[in-house]
């Protein structure tokens, strides 16, 4: 049995704002940008939003890039109408970090989809993030 198995590098999200998206998960993870990938400081065009992004966490081994497209239908998950078809799953330690989490992510335009932060076994909630992906925080159990 071969022991090689390809590494996964990273989740690439689609969106119509690849700037925004990216900036909407860096400041809820505490992501950097990958090196060539920060918005410019000169006023100049931000020529790399447009097509690719990456952010990732300060060790460089979790990381998502963001893909422009033209178009991108909503999910409409829990309906099935239109699929999430890939959501991410975020956990926090404790119900205070739950707390700061949420208030971070409606801060940066989450919208609040599910609300279970009041379940004793796992406190969780759902969200979409500004390009309609959803995604959840819940707490991890002790």
């Amino acid at each position: 049995m071969d022991d090689t198995f390809p590494l996964l590098r990273q989740v690439v999200l689609d969106t119509t704002d690849a700037r925004g998206l990216a900036e909407f998960y860096r400041q809820l993870l505490g992501y950097v940008y990958r090196a060539g990938d920060e918005p410019p400081t000169d006023g100049s065009a931000d020529e790399n939003a447009d097509d690719w992004l990456v952010i990732h966490d300060l060790a460089g081994s979790s990381r998502i890039a963001f893909q422009a497209v033209e178009s991108l239908p909503r999910a409409t998950w829990p309906s099935s109408e239109v699929p999430q078809q890939l959501h991410l799953d975020l956990s926090v330690r404790t119900r205070s970090e739950l707390e700061a989490s949420h208030a971070i992510a409606m801060q940066l335009g989450a919208t609040l989809l599910i609300d279970d932060a009041d379940n004793a076994e796992e406190p969780i909630r759902v969200y979409a993030d500004p390009s309609g992906h959803p995604f959840c925080i819940f707490k991890l159990p002790e």
